[in-house]
């Protein structure tokens, strides 16, 4: 849940480990998909999402609307879309019915992921997701330690962690994404290790493993703020410990906050949705307060439930911010995304925003390696640096 970039989570694996070249949204041109359910039980302190409480009499509303969209936006489809990412909010929380038709709507896809909260995760739920299709689940553990738990003012317990994760294993489901968080107010570095341990203990095929954002002004910046700049200076510790007790235990690091075993069968077992638009390919979000990148073009449609809802059910388009992408935005944000990955960059269409001398000192400075063919990535000590890094390399 995710980068500077919208990204949910987490496309098709380029091999040569080069750039694609921009869609640039034509009709037939899009292989992403994401898909918005905004509702959850319960609104989380730390939560920025576009989210809406409770209200399950427009849970069906919501999806007609969402179908709705989906179809008006249809050609800009590929024949065959290589990922589906249904987010939210809580996808699982959603009226049974209303995300079964939601899920019946999708074209068929190489990955369907769809979040959960460890909470709403039974065997009927599980039964559902399988029998349309699902084959990722990205599960929101954020910790197994319950007064950290009762920090973020999360509704699932640890126990209610592992049922889930049990839940969809009996299911079939051998593609379980963990969710954990780290520099909550009052956690320390043995909580770390003891999250990380439960984690995986549960033997999940992907972690994604992030720092506590909290928003100035919201009230858990409010009610934290001392113990969150206190965190905010430990970060760089606890993400070295995230990566070295992962590394250690054979899931490889392959984006700033993601980690994946390798399969034995040779299956992709990273995120491959959000690797399509770390790798910079457009995609194309339906639902409230989602956003899509076509192009010279993004597009956020605005976080009102009773707007979407009305104008879909008008037969019109969804109340929506446009924003036109000019040549050196979209090389920018290439360049920002795509160091965040493993693999080499290649620096070909970026050359314009690059600063060369700053790429000399940064190689002979540890933090980034050349590659073969022009291409670079940083260093295990460049990735966790990050942003930094990506800042000097921009002219």
């Amino acid at each position: 849940m995710t980068p500077a970039l919208p990204v949910n989570g987490h496309g098709r694996s380029d091999r040569s480990g080069g750039t694609p070249a921009p869609e640039n949204g034509r009709a037939g041109s899009v292989r992403h998909l994401y898909l918005h359910l905004p509702f959850c039980v319960h609104r989380c302190g730390y939560c920025d999402f576009v989210t809406s409480v409770g209200r399950r009499e427009e849970h069906g509303a919501y999806a007609d609307a969402l179908l709705a969209e989906l179809e008006r936006e249809r050609w800009r489809l590929a024949a065959r879309v290589e990922t589906v990412f249904v987010g939210g909010g809580t996808p699982t929380f959603t009226e049974a019915a209303a995300l079964e038709r939601v899920l019946a709507g999708l074209p068929v896809v190489d990955e369907l992921t769809v979040e959960a909260n460890p909470e709403s995760v039974t065997p009927e739920l599980a039964r559902l997701l399988r029998a349309h299709g699902v084959n990722r689940v990205s599960v929101g553990a954020q910790s197994f330690t319950p007064d950290l738990l009762a920090v973020l003012e999360r509704v699932a317990g640890p126990d209610d962690v592992r049922r889930a994760v049990h839940t969809l294993r009996d299911a079939g489901f051998d593609n379980i994404s963990l969710d954990l968080i780290y520099g909550i107010p009052g956690q320390s570095a043995a909580d770390l290790d003891a999250d990380l341990a439960d984690a995986l203990a549960l033997e999940p095929e992907h972690l994604s493993c992030y720092e506590l954002e909290a928003k100035p002004g919201t009230r858990f910046t409010h009610l934290h703020g001392a113990e969150l700049a206190r965190q905010a200076e430990a970060m760089e510790g606890y993400a070295e410990q995230v990566v070295s007790t992962l590394t250690a235990a054979g899931y490889r690091w392959y984006e700033t906050a993601n980690f994946c075993r390798d399969d034995e069968d040779g299956r992709e077992l990273r995120a491959r949705h959000n690797l399509a638009i770390w790798r910079g390919a457009d995609y194309l979000g339906v639902g409230v307060g989602a956003v899509s990148t076509l192009g010279g073009e993004r597009r956020r449609n605005l976080p009102s439930v009773v707007r979407y809802v009305r104008a879909l059910a008008a037969a019109g388009e969804p109340p929506r911010e446009l924003e036109l992408l000019d040549a050196e935005t979209r090389a920018v944000e290439r360049l920002m995304l795509g160091l965040r990955l493993d693999e080499p960059f290649a620096l070909d269409e970026v050359e314009a925003v690059v600063d060369r001398d700053a790429l000399d000192r940064l190689v002979a400075g540890l933090l980034v390696e050349r590659a073969d063919g022009g291409a670079i990535r940083l260093t295990p000590r460049g990735r966790l640096l990050g942003g930094a890094v990506t800042a000097d390399l921009l002219a």
